[in-house]
């Protein structure tokens, strides 16, 4: 069910990422749409142009993409984060990614076309638009180094310092996808502890 009112909750994550002047506050949270979805609900299809950046306000959704017919998780966004597929949402193209909840969510979406012209009129939206495709771009590059110099072990315990609730709401089968490993691998692993 789509909703148009904006929760402190994503306007407290707007402010975390960069400050707004109140005007362009209000005129930035009403341009967000809400969905209550159900688990197992496709944000974004494969092959679908990527028209929204997502908040989650509760919940969960797997990004994710298919590689020898294998899915490969390529992000995890959890409760209170923005995610997006950044390719297809800039360059207005087909994503090769999908997005979709691995929980019932609340989740905030924001028009592609609605965030640039307010990017194009508010210059501190614009800069708060800067900051998060910084901070995407950022976490990626640590995802790529981890996944190229940390070995399968640190892998694990980084995540679970950084977000030990996902073992408890994410399938194991996703979290050794987004790890870079095997289920079994992630098994030893955990066993080991």
């Amino acid at each position: 069910m789509l909703k148009l009112l904006p929760v402190k909750e994503l306007n407290y994550a707007i402010e975390k990422v960069s400050p707004l002047s109140e005007e362009s506050k209000k005129i930035f949270l009403s341009s967000w749409k809400q969905w209550q979805v159900p688990k197992d609900h496709l944000l974004l299809r494969e092959n679908n142009v990527s028209d929204y950046i997502y908040f989650i306000k509760k919940g969960i959704a797997r990004i994710y993409y298919f590689k020898n017919g294998k899915e490969i998780t390529e992000w995890i966004a959890m409760d209170g984060t923005f995610f997006l597929s950044i390719i297809s949402f800039f360059q207005r193209v087909p994503s090769k990614l999908i997005i979709h909840t691995i929980e019932p969510s609340e989740v905030y979406g924001i028009p592609h076309d609605d965030l640039m012209r307010l990017a194009d009129t508010h210059h501190d939206i614009e800069k708060w638009l800067r900051k998060t495709v910084t901070s995407s771009l950022i976490i990626s590059q640590y995802r790529m180094d981890s996944i190229q110099f940390e070995t399968a072990q640190q892998r694990y315990n980084k995540l679970m310092e950084r977000t030990p609730a996902i073992i408890q709401r994410v399938p194991l089968a996703y979290i050794a996808s987004f790890l870079g490993i095997t289920q079994e691998t992630l098994s030893r692993i955990r066993a080991y502890k």
